[in-house]
């Protein structure tokens, strides 16, 4: 399943980050039924690993998948992205909002199987990145 998806229209800060987790973390994990049972993973993007952002899962007792620097071959989220893309009705984007629109359409019309393969292509992705030692991979 999917959670929410947060717009952000301004410069993403660490701050920003955790607004946009508590606006939306607790909704999200409702939705995908996860409401203690999940391991939090995010790339390391500073935002995310900032000393405040770090204080914020700790103190809200959120376990992190630990992550490798430099893995978007391991990264699900970046097939997500260029699933979106491609699913994205281009046709009527004009402007922000109507992109947004299409975007959240495009988000709400997930297909069910292909969050499921990506989740199930974890441990090819893991093999894959020790194969080529850590180098480029099909993913």
């Amino acid at each position: 399943g999917i959670g929410n998806l947060a717009r952000v229209e301004d410069i993403m800060t660490a701050e920003r980050y955790i607004d946009i987790l508590c606006e939306n973390l607790e909704e999200s994990l409702l939705k995908l039924d996860l409401e203690t049972n999940f391991i939090f993973q995010q790339d390391n993007d500073p935002k995310h690993k900032a000393k405040k952002t770090i204080a914020f899962f700790k103190s809200n007792k959120i376990k992190l998948l630990e992550w490798p620097p430099q893995s978007p071959d391991l990264n699900p989220i970046e097939n997500l992205w260029a699933y979106l893309d491609r699913n994205v009705d281009k046709t009527n984007v004009t402007d922000k909002t109507s992109y947004y629109a299409a975007l959240q359409k495009a988000w709400e019309d997930i297909d069910p199987e292909y969050m499921k393969k990506l989740v199930e292509s974890m441990p090819r992705r893991l093999e894959a990145v020790l194969k080529t030692k850590g180098g480029n991979t099909k993913y």
